[in-house]
């Protein structure tokens, strides 16, 4: 009886292993165990894809994959991915063989019996799922990353298994498709066209896409070869100021690029779309990438920081072709390193497009304000974070991977000497071309290139959160004069980290004589007490060059002077760093806000320009108390709008006006905003488009202005682009002076089939939401808050914070400190990516209860 109880027990532990096996690495979402089990067994993939497209919106796109790949050993079922309902799946041959459909935790699973060691080729008919087909009327496009792929089809959903795809699409005839690949053939069958496409270079799932539907097309060889550009703009001065520009600007991203890497562009094509509800500016799909139309398309009067941004968009977007479409991160706690080489190489490319532009400027007022923002509060994280599980790679996206990673390799760049460092990054390519490769890959390259040690270098940098803060030790002796001045650094979040970085300070004595000290790789302490022998400091400016990074000391008595600085790098530095020390409680806002106003009616430099706005209307509506901005408020509309009025030049005019336009509020300013929304008042030099009057009739609305509903009605009869129609008629409850009709849209948003578009999302919160209204808005806090788990899984990777920022970001009263209080206290198990993501957007709202007691 023993023995048969013995063998009992042992069939049941053999049984239990063997469900183990198959079960383990099984959740939902792709586990980093099920990569990595999946990298071993597979290779060699090609999907072959048939997509039908009817002309119906509503009706299911009927879909075929015949999948071809290779296995490495039958140790373990295969696996793939297909985040959709069951009922999606339609039928499964394996090998030629009919198959049950066997469909668990978002996975097909595939009975490792039906295979073979070598080639398989697998059958699937299936209805495409929704979640990432972007569907419209008129158009559709395809937005995979980080992990959407198995949204639409079922598939190897990691980044590092690259495939081949063939692509079929029928779409209704007056449909243009788009993809990675050239078109082979078409064929017309009853009112309908198949457009059958080449196979496409290799790539990961998050990068294949495609775009159908009724666009215009424009054909242009800019130099390299022929590039395509498909559009749905209608307005005839912004295709003649963009189109032709557009395709510039891409072969200036090309040839640096190929000069920099020495490694020629290494795709097929590369064609390109502009989409109006395009979820970000750009997205870099292989031989199709997809931008944002309202970031590509400007008039003859766009001021040069427009014609920047959007020259930076696009050598951002063809940088990728190199930096994360040829050289892949492994997994996507790397994607990073795509963004930051991206930004990198974006900025690089411009010095020479743009040679009248302050490139330094450009970069310090591009990546430091956004850096310091999610970097100073609670919920910062560090450049490359760890990640189990795919389902949450798009929290892994913010601020910190996109402005402070540059910072950081523009450090290592002048640790290693920009020789060295290119030199680095030619050999990174070449030997990962058409593969993968992690961060530690390219430190062990850069490693051998430097006399430092570069690991250790990347572990404060790379690997760790937070930011610096220094301060003085300074000694006097009985005479005044300076016998010890120290500069210490001191890690903001209390830790014992140390950036080693580089920066400049500039001493001043009382004559107004300047000494610039060079600090070089410093460490915990730089002594600079050797430069004020004979030399007494009047006043320290600190970081003038723009380069270091962290929150430097301030003097006081001195703020008011910072206008009058002449370099522009040490003047912009300067204001920001102002803006830090004031939420650091080193200065009041009030003060601040001075400061800046007074700046902002001497400064010529566009770029210093739009800060100064952007810290005005973030001091006035987060951080004055009711007090303070009545008092403050009539004086800011009188001197902006006199300036306005005054000679100025039209760049700095359009960034004025959208500073006053957002806090014009008083029965005077609003009638002036009224005068200028109708055009019987002219502000000379000051050119408005269809946008910015939409702009301004939403923002008139809001202030209460008495013929609000007049506003709106007129305002439709002059927007001519029925997508740009289509957003303000969707956005028109958000407007509503009433406050049922908000708070009944307000609740619609809580649906997710309401927040398909979320760029319109995000601005019809804005407008519910502005702080003019938070009276009646508070109470849908809570159900926000409640909400964002859902908005993660349901949304793109920049919605969840998006979702934050344009309703609970906007908030300063103690109400909303509370809510958001209750909130944490109730969810002590809350997911820490989305409380991080909850602790960056409401760190204003946070110190907001500090400051404005």
């Amino acid at each position: 009886m023993k023995n048969l109880l013995y063998l009992f027990c042992v069939l049941i532990l053999i049984s239990c292993n063997k469900s183990n096996n198959k079960t383990t690495f099984l959740e939902k979402g792709i586990s980093l165990k099920l990569a990595k089990l999946r990298k071993q067994q597979i290779s060699d993939v090609t999907y072959h894809l048939d997509f039908k497209i009817p002309k119906e919106k509503t009706s299911p796109i009927s879909s075929k994959l015949l999948l071809e790949l290779s296995l490495n050993n039958l140790e373990n079922d295969l696996i793939l991915d297909f985040n959709e309902a069951k009922l999606h799946l339609k039928s499964l041959k394996v090998n030629g063989k009919n198959s049950e459909i066997k469909h668990e935790k978002e996975h097909l699973i595939i009975d490792k019996k039906l295979l073979n060691s070598g080639k398989n080729s697998i059958e699937i008919f299936f209805n495409a799922g929704e979640v990432s087909l972007n569907r419209n009327e008129e158009f559709l496009y395809t937005l995979l990353v980080p992990d959407r792929a198995s949204t639409l089809f079922p598939c190897f959903d990691q980044p590092d298994i690259k495939a081949n795809y063939k692509l079929r699409i029928t779409a209704p005839k007056d449909w243009k498709v788009l993809c990675g690949a050239f078109e082979e053939s078409s064929l017309e069958i009853d009112g309908f066209t198949e457009h059958t496409f080449a196979k496409t270079d290799l790539m990961s799932t998050y990068l294949f896409s495609f775009v159908a539907g009724k666009f215009t097309e424009k054909s242009k060889n800019p130099g390299a070869f022929d590039m395509r550009f498909l559009y749905r703009e209608n307005n005839q001065e912004k295709i003649n100021e963009s189109v032709d520009e557009v395709f510039k600007i891409h072969q200036n991203s090309l040839d640096f690029l190929e000069d920099y890497t020495q490694v020629k562009f290494p795709f097929q094509k590369m064609d390109f779309a502009a989409i109006p509800p395009f979820q970000y500016g750009g997205m870099e799909h292989v031989g199709a990438i997809q931008y944002r139309a309202s970031s590509l398309f400007l008039d003859k009067n766009a001021t040069q920081n427009n014609k920047l941004r959007r020259a930076k968009l696009i050598a951002h977007e063809t940088s990728h072709m190199w930096f994360g479409d040829l050289v892949t991160m492994k997994w996507f706690n790397d994607v990073w390193m795509k963004e930051v080489f991206a930004n990198f190489m974006a900025d690089k490319i411009m010095n020479p497009v743009f040679p009248e532009v302050n490139h330094k400027l450009s970069f310090m007022m591009s990546h430091y304000p956004s850096a310091y923002s999610e970097d100073r509060t609670k919920g910062t994280n560090a450049i490359r974070q760890y990640l189990g599980n795919l389902k949450n790679a798009g929290s892994l996206y913010g601020r910190i991977i996109y402005n402070k990673a540059p910072i950081m390799m523009r450090q290592l760049e002048f640790l290693l000497g920009e020789e060295a460092f290119q030199q680095g990054i030619q050999e990174y390519i070449k030997t990962y071309q058409n593969s993968n490769a992690d961060w530690n890959e390219l430190v062990s390259i850069l490693d051998k290139k430097s006399t430092g040690d570069i690991k250790n270098w990347s572990d404060v940098w790379v690997n760790s959160a937070g930011r610096p803060v220094f301060y003085e030790e300074i000694e006097l002796n009985e005479k005044g004069n300076v016998t010890k001045f120290v500069i210490h650094q001191k890690a903001e979040d209390g830790s014992d980290k140390i950036w080693t970085q580089s920066f400049h300070i500039k001493l001043i004595d009382e004559r107004g004589y300047e000494k610039i000290i060079k600090v070089k790789n410093m460490g915990k302490s730089f002594d600079i007490t050797s430069a004020t022998e004979d030399f007494k400091p009047g006043q320290v400016l600190y970081n003038t060059n723009g380069f270091g990074y962290g929150v430097f000391p301030i003097y006081k008595k001195e703020v008011n002077t910072y206008k009058d600085i002449k370099d522009e790098v040490s003047r912009g530095y300067q204001f920001i760093n102002l803006y830090e020390n004031m939420l650091n409680g080193k200065i009041t806002p009030l003060e601040t806000y001075n400061v800046c106003l007074e700046a902002i009616q001497k400064e010529g430099n566009e770029l210093i320009t739009g800060y100064l706005s952007g810290r005005i209307q973030h001091i006035f509506w987060t951080f004055l108390n009711d007090e303070e901005q009545k008092d403050i408020q009539g004086k800011t509309e009188t001197t902006i709008f006199n300036m306005l009025e005054s000679k100025l030049p039209k760049n700095i005019k359009k960034t004025l006006f959208g500073l006053y336009k957002s806090i014009a509020f008083s029965e005077v300013g609003a009638s002036n905003l009224y005068k200028i929304w109708t055009k019987k008042k002219k502000v000379k030099n000051l050119f408005l488009n269809e946008n910015d009057y939409t702009s301004l009739a939403m923002q008139l609305v809001i202030f209460k202005h008495p013929k609000a509903n007049e506003i709106l009605d007129e305002q439709q009869t002059r927007i001519s682009n029925p997508d740009r129609l289509d957003r303000f008629k969707w956005l028109l409850p958000s407007l509503s002076n009433d406050t049922s009709v908000r708070d009944v849209f307000m609740k619609s948003l809580l649906q997710k089939e309401n927040r398909e578009k979320e760029s319109w999302v995000q601005s019809a919160l804005n407008n519910i939401h502005h702080p003019l209204r938070q009276g009646s808005s508070t109470k849908h806090l809570k159900s926000i808050l409640n909400k964002l788990e859902e908005v993660q899984l349901t949304g793109d990777i920049f919605f969840p914070k998006g979702w934050l920022a344009s309703s609970i970001g906007n908030y300063s009263s103690r109400e909303a400190f509370e809510i958001l209080n209750e909130f944490l206290d109730e969810n002590p198990n809350y997911s820490p990516i989305l409380e991080k993501k909850l602790l960056q957007t409401t760190d204003n709202l946070s110190r907001a209860q500090e400051i404005k007691k």
